[in-house]
């Protein structure tokens, strides 16, 4: 009689997701008495932004995909719910593996708990200690109601404690994203860079920045995203800056009626590679993004935080994060410094 294999489903929705999961899921696919599934919920639904980077970090075709596109929070997480819970209840997972913060995240999570399923959080522990933010609120419940704590940085451990998790469920085990870098940095290695967009244009400019631009506390509002456009146009009056729109971002832009100055260079959402092809030799990059706090700690590039708190502090006390907010004059004055 055939042994039953030990049933996993990863789960991923958003951009940031799919560098996460993509280690796990090819170290889970070493061991035959393991099923490793992927569910793809489609919270990030169009092709820059989900398809190519499964195709650039070597993920197969998920066996599963929700087409939960946008919508207001309670409205994405609900259809994610939904489409979740019948493929739980028919295909009965050992284990729900979630992974960071996004509503896929807490969806999966919640649905998984109702059903007895047990759930491994990874990234758990981290804390922006911002409650506004909606990746903090998903946080908090994911961890409060996983199996599972696998942490990527020792503030995490420090938080769980605090927040009363039981030590014998938390395991530092580092951080997938970057196994993920590693990953890609091979991969750089192999391929003609040449059939990149964005290859004359890294070439033609030598010194650059990079910029990336998607959280609602940035992008939501007219006169903060207005503000922030002001100090990229700023800055690069001094030195080239690059942007790749996310949608939310470009969506808002065209709302606002705001108009990136034609001095920056603003393009397309880029695919994994191409992406860590441009950024890994910027002079600095400006972002509002969590994993690139890490994944430029990791490079050693200046990286400056478009925000007011992080999450991933090690890359503030360790790295080279700096926390500058949007204010025009610590934006600039830093950037200064790196020139």
């Amino acid at each position: 009689m055939n042994k039953k294999k030990i049933h996993i489903i990863l789960v991923a929705g958003a951009r940031p997701n799919f560098m996460k999961v993509a280690p796990v899921l090819l170290e889970l696919n070493k061991y035959p008495d393991v099923l490793a599934e992927v569910v793809h919920t489609g919270q990030h639904y169009d092709y820059e932004m989900s398809d190519i980077f499964l195709k650039d970090l070597g993920i197969k075709k998920p066996d599963y995909f929700f087409e939960a596109g946008t919508g207001t929070h309670a409205e994405q997480t609900a259809r994610i719910m939904l489409a979740f819970e019948k493929i739980c209840i028919k295909s009965k997972p050992n284990l729900v593996i979630v992974v960071g913060d996004v509503n896929s995240t807490l969806a999966c999570a919640l649905t998984a708990k109702k059903l007895n399923i047990k759930i491994a959080h990874i990234e758990s522990g981290l804390r922006s200690f911002d409650m506004s933010m909606p990746e903090e609120i998903n946080r908090m419940v994911v961890d409060r109601i996983s199996d599972f704590l696998f942490v990527s940085e020792k503030s995490g451990i420090v938080n769980l404690k605090r927040e009363g998790a039981d030590c014998k469920n938390i395991f530092f085990v580092g951080n997938t994203m970057i196994d993920s870098l590693l990953f890609g940095l091979n991969r750089l290695k192999e391929v003609d860079s040449r059939r990149f967009r964005t290859s004359q244009l890294k070439q033609s400019l030598g010194d650059y920045g990079v910029v990336t631009l998607h959280r609602p506390s940035n992008v939501d509002e007219k006169g903060t995203l207005a503000g922030i456009v002001a100090v990229l146009s700023h800055i690069a009056r001094k030195t080239p800056l690059i942007i790749p729109l996310h949608p939310r971002t470009r969506k808002n832009l065209r709302r606002f009626r705001i108009k990136i100055p034609n001095h920056i260079y603003s393009l397309a959402p880029l695919g994994y590679l191409e992406f860590l092809f441009l950024y890994k030799d910027a002079r600095f990059v400006l972002t509002d993004s969590g994993g690139l706090q890490e994944e430029t700690t990791f490079l050693k590039i200046p990286c400056l935080t478009l925000r007011q708190n992080t999450e991933r502090p090690v890359t503030v006390t360790q790295g080279t994060n700096t926390i500058v907010g949007n204010n025009i004059r610590s934006v600039v004055a830093k950037v200064d410094s790196i020139l």
